[in-house]
């Protein structure tokens, strides 16, 4: 019972990676290839190729090591990459000054 369980689990955690290198992979491919020299980020065909390894070796090798290496690549593409791609494209905006906050200016309206 046990193990039936703990494979229930990976069975989950395996599915997740997938799914989060899916993702990127798609979020990546969206890019324009300038944003990632505009970024100073590598370049587009390299994290296509990276993300693209890591979705066929969460589908293809279930070797352990190399689902972690991919993930950590996975997550550097989603909390390095892509928010310096939003900035650039200004997708990260949604109008407004810098100083708003949540319900208004935070300078006093002035």
């Amino acid at each position: 019972m046990l193990l039936t369980a703990f494979g229930g689990l990976m069975w989950l955690l395996f599915t997740a990676m997938l799914v989060l290198a899916v993702v990127a992979l798609v979020m990546a491919a969206l890019a324009r290839d300038d944003a990632y020299r505009a970024a100073n980020k590598q370049s587009k065909v390299f994290w296509m190729v990276i993300l693209g390894l890591a979705v066929t070796v969460n589908l293809l090798v279930p070797m352990l090591f190399l689902q972690i290496a991919f993930l950590i690549a996975t997550i550097v593409f989603f909390v390095d990459v892509r928010p310096a791609l939003k900035q650039v494209s200004g997708g990260g905006r949604r109008g407004g000054s810098s100083s708003d906050g949540p319900y208004g200016p935070y300078n006093g309206g002035r």
